[in-house]
């Protein structure tokens, strides 16, 4: 049960970290593709609103609040895997942390846009370009890695 909440503890850190960054990868492609910092992050409460929260440019408690939710629970939900990823690999390298953070991220854009119903994909790709979902994803990959790799340069 320690080594759970131990990695659980890591993956709140980690997949907070991942979710701000790509949150600011959300925003700033937002902006450019589709002249909206809000409606990447409102496309995701696709899952509660349907199709509405596709449509709205304009940050609201109805749609920004639980497409921001939906997008921070997911990554600690891959967080999860990192950071059960890098605790076999002793010890670990900061090169091994941030190929694990690109790998996970790899994993999780793959799931997310090629094998989950489009009911449950995140919606963020239907209002974004292909090149703002690698910088989403490149985001997400580094913000997995950096906690710990902040911790191995202060040592």
């Amino acid at each position: 049960m320690t080594h759970w909440l131990q990695t659980l503890r890591r993956a709140a850190l980690s997949g907070t970290t991942a979710s701000t960054l790509s949150l600011a990868a959300l925003t700033v492609c937002g902006v450019r593709d589709c002249r909206s910092a809000f409606a990447p992050v409102n496309a995701v409460s696709h899952w509660i609103w349907a199709r509405r929260a596709l449509r709205q440019a304009d940050g609201s408690l109805r749609y920004t609040l639980p497409g921001y939710a939906i997008h921070h629970a997911a990554s600690v939900f891959w967080a999860l895997f990192y950071e059960e990823g890098v605790a076999w690999l002793r010890p670990v390298r900061v090169a091994q942390h941030v190929g694990a953070g690109a790998a996970v991220a790899a994993i999780a854009c793959f799931v997310d846009l090629r094998m989950t119903p489009e009911r449950l994909t995140p919606g963020f790709e239907r209002r974004l370009s292909n090149r703002s979902l690698a910088w989403v994803y490149l985001a997400f990959g580094a913000g997995l890695a950096l906690p710990a790799v902040l911790k191995a340069t202060r040592r």
